[in-house]
This record gives C-alpha cells, sequence and structure tokens, in this order.
C-alpha cells in the first residue's frame, strides 16, 4: 500500500486522539462535526479533474486537495439502487433488501426496514438529518406499500424515485416530505442544492445547534442529460451528448461550489466532514480511465469510482491512498471518526478507514475483502483482495429480461459459480491478463474467500417474489 501527500499543509491544524471506540480508533475535535455526503450518480472513474478527468471540477478538486483521495475506490454495486443501499447500510446490498436497480411498479424490493442506516446511526447520536436528491431504494406505489426516506431517518427529504424527469432540465417529479412538488425550474443539481441550502437556512433561523448530516445525492450525469448551454459549449457543440455530459458534471461542480460557500456563510465549513463518490462507473467508455467495462458489469470500469474525505484538521490534507476502499466502508468510518457506536447488531461488510485517512495506515485492516454481486453482469461477482480481483460468471441462466424479476430470487440464492479468472490489479489494472492458472493456490484461497462470503450474504437475502 502506498499513501502520498501531493502538497500536504500540515501547519495549523491540531488532531486530538480521543479513546479507541466501537468501530475502532476514533479522531475527535471537542464537538461532533457535521456530515455531508455527496453522491455523483453514473459518474465515471475519470470524469472529474482531480482522477484525470476532461472536466473543470475545481470544487471537487479543493477537497481533494484539502482531504484524503482514494485511487483505488468502489461503489457498492455496479448499477444504482444496490450501491446505495450498501452506502446506507454498510452492508452487501443483498443483504439490505436489494438485488438490482428498483422499479417501484414491477417490483416489491425496498431497502429493509430492519437495516440500520446511516441517517439513523447518526440521529440516534444527536444529528438532525435531510435527504435532498435521488432516492431510488423504494418509493410507496398506489398498489405497493413501501417505507419513504422519514422511515429510514431522516426528518427531512426532497427526492425523485429514480432520475429527474423529463431530464435533468425543468423536472417535474421531485417529491418533498411525501408531497409532490410539480414542475420546477432549473436544473437538477442547482435545484437539490437549493433544497439544501434553505434547510441549513431553516436550521439557522430556528437556531438549531445539533450537528446535521445532510445526504446530498445528484441526479448527474445519469440520461437523461441536460446542462446549461453556456456550460455544454466549454466541451463541445450543445448537441453533442459527451460535450453535454460533461456540462452536467460540470453544473454538479458549480452547485457542489454553491453549497460550500454556504457552509463557509454559516461558519460551519471548518467543522464538517465531507465525502465525495459516484453509485457507479460510467455508461460511457471513454469515462472510465481505461478500465475494463462500464456501469452495469462487475469489471473496474463498473465499479470503481471516485473516492474523497474531507475534514480540515482531521483528515490528512491532499493524500492519496492506494488501499483499496468503498462506499461500503463508509457508515463503519463515521462510527471511528465520530466515536459513535453502532446502533444496529447486525455485521457489517465495510470496515472502518479512520487509520488511512488520519495518517496511521499501519492500524488499518481489512476484515473481510470487497465483494460484488449483480444477477445480470458477465461476471456476476467479484471480488477484491489486496493486488487481486477474482471474478466468476454463473453456472445457472435468467431470462432475458431488463428489469430484475422477483422471481429469480431462489435461483440466484441457490446458484453456483464458474469460470473463475484472476487477475493481478497493481500490474494489470485494466484486466487484460488472466492468471489463474499459473497461481492455483492464491486462486484457490481466493475462490474459498468469495464463496463463504456468497453464502452469508445469500443467506441474509430475501425473497420478496414469496412476500
Amino acid at each position: 500500500m502506498t499513501i502520498r501527500n501531493d502538497r500536504f499543509f500540515a501547519a495549523g491544524f491540531m488532531v486530538l486522539m480521543l479513546t479507541i471506540g466501537v468501530c475502532g480508533s476514533s479522531v475527535l475535535r471537542a464537538e461532533r462535526p457535521n456530515v455531508v455526503m455527496l453522491l455523483a450518480d453514473d459518474l465515471g472513474y475519470q470524469d472529474v479533474g482531480c482522477y484525470g478527468g476532461p472536466v473543470q471540477t475545481p470544487n471537487i478538486d479543493a477537497l481533494a486537495i484539502g482531504g484524503t483521495r482514494f485511487s483505488d475506490f468502489y461503489s457498492g454495486c455496479a448499477v444504482c439502487s444496490p450501491s446505495r443501499a450498501t452506502l446506507m447500510t454498510g452492508r452487501h446490498h443483498i443483504r439490505a433488501g436489494v438485488y438490482s436497480w428498483i422499479d417501484d411498479k414491477s417490483q416489491k424490493s425496498h431497502l429493509l426496514l430492519r437495516e440500520t442506516t446511516l441517517a439513523e446511526q447518526l440521529r440516534s447520536a444527536g444529528y438532525s438529518t435531510a435527504h435532498v436528491g435521488k432516492w431510488h431504494l423504494g418509493l410507496p406505489t398506489e398498489t405497493v406499500d413501501k417505507p419513504t426516506p422519514d422511515q429510514h431517518g431522516f426528518d427531512h427529504w426532497f427526492a425523485t424515485w429514480n432520475n429527474a424527469s423529463p431530464s435533468h432540465r425543468n423536472p417535474d417529479n421531485f417529491i418533498r416530505n411525501g408531497k409532490p412538488v410539480g414542475q420546477l425550474q432549473g436544473y437538477a443539481c442547482q435545484l437539490v442544492v437549493d433544497e439544501a441550502v434553505a434547510w441549513l437556512d431553516q436550521r439557522e433561523t430556528a437556531k438549531n445547534e445539533t450537528p446535521f448530516f445532510l445526504n446530498v445525492w445528484f441526479h448527474e450525469p445519469h440520461a437523461p442529460i441536460a446542462a446549461p448551454e453556456q456550460i455544454t459549449n466549454r466541451y463541445g457543440a450543445t448537441d453533442d451528448k459527451a460535450a453535454i455530459y460533461s456540462g452536467t458534471i460540470d453544473n454538479t461542480d458549480r452547485a457542489i461550489g454553491r453549497l460550500l460557500q454556504r457552509l463557509d456563510e454559516l461558519d460551519v465549513r471548518k467543522n464538517t466532514l465531507i465525502i465525495y463518490a459516484s453509485d457507479n462507473g460510467s455508461y460511457r467508455d471513454d469515462r472510465t480511465g481505461g478500465l475494463r467495462g462500464r456501469k452495469g458489469v462487475n469489471w473496474e470500469g463498473g465499479i470503481r469510482v471516485p473516492g474523497i474525505f474531507h475534514w480540515p484538521g482531521v483528515i490528512q490534507q491532499d493524500q492519496v491512498v492506494d488501499q483499496p476502499a468503498g462506499l461500503v466502508d463508509v457508515l463503519p468510518t463515521l462510527c471511528g471518526l465520530l466515536d459513535i457506536a453502532p446502533v444496529s447488531e447486525l455485521p457489517l461488510d465495510g470496515s472502518d478507514l479512520t487509520p488511512l485517512l488520519t495518517g496511521h495506515p499501519e492500524a488499518f485492516k481489512r476484515h473481510q475483502p470487497l465483494f460484488w454481486h449483480l444477477q445480470k453482469s458477465r461476471p456476476i461477482v467479484a471480488m477484491r483482495d489486496g493486488d487481486y480481483s477474482l471474478v466468476a460468471e454463473p453456472d445457472y441462466e435468467l431470462s432475458t429480461s431488463n428489469l430484475f424479476v422477483e422471481s429469480w430470487i431462489p435461483k440466484i440464492r441457490s446458484g453456483g459459480y464458474q469460470n473463475f479468472q484472476l487477475f493481478n490489479l497493481r500490474d494489470d489494472p485494466n484486466q487484460t491478463t488472466n492468471i489463474a492458472d499459473e497461481n492455483p493456490e492464491l486462486l484457490g484461497k481466493m475462490k474459498f474467500e468469495l464463496l463463504r462470503i456468497n453464502r452469508s450474504v445469500m443467506s441474509d437475502g430475501i425473497d420478496w417474489s414469496s412476500q
């Protein structure tokens, strides 16, 4: 593992080391920080500037310069809903009830109420909580009753079921605390930040001095895309999809800049932990940094995403960490950084990244390899353990439906795997050379671990077809 500091400014910052908490070593100031989770939708590994991307993202880049950036950061899944379930719970998404992206009209699936979410975890520690932006973890329909974000720990919510509709421009499908809002004027990312700022201002007016958790889930750059022409034309013709795609990311960075400015104006930025990531890889092959695959598949291009942690004076500045990490680690890391004991006794699949973030990499230990499963992906499973990636195909077939079919679940839970392939990501990040035959002992050990994790995950999975 390598950790480097490109421009590390240590002067003027102090770290108060407290006792080791239940989740791991904790690093706290006199008061708990506010927490802001920024999540992009379908953003590729190489879209934003600090990851070598073509889009001008000065605000995101500033978070990386002022904090820690992971070179090998991973989504919870190669598609949307399950990745978000993993982020919210610190557990594999199948344990949490979400097998694939959720279509509320045709599926019973949703994030299970038995799960403890980030919002519930932080609210138990005295935080005010708000979710703004895309949800996609299940909302009730006329025929199926599903929980809403307030039932998952959010005091305030402003969300869409899935994508902004009809596009990012002038969306008409936002819901605020259970009530449809109607058509709004503007672009989704800016409207989401408008809501976030309004909520912060309401807290200020009410003199609410509790720490806050603000969950900001953008829709961009997920299709159908739209961005202001004056931004799009910085990247090409205004009718060029690649230019519009870049424009949506640029516009989101500007929205993030507005949010950061308001945090500064409220004088809370200096004690706010900010995390930035994406829910899965890009659907554009030219934005994965040359990694194999893209959104929807368990090759690196589908699951490797940006990952940035920023907390002035606590998290190391301008640090790049190549230790594999991911959205599954966010909840246990917040427990470690904030010295909060987990509310739930359910086992977590993620690990506490606090030692990596605070300059003590020798103290970090991942208790379980990173693991992915997506039933329509080929490969269907993947596992990252240190420098090595193991992938495999299913030994069963499913129907050709593009939507997840809940009657598949018994076969998914009992199915096995074949055609295992092994890659050394340190030497071969693009997964071009299968080294399984040359490394039978390593292959055997990793297969054993993958199948062990798979059994545990599947035993926890709910069969929605029998509900």
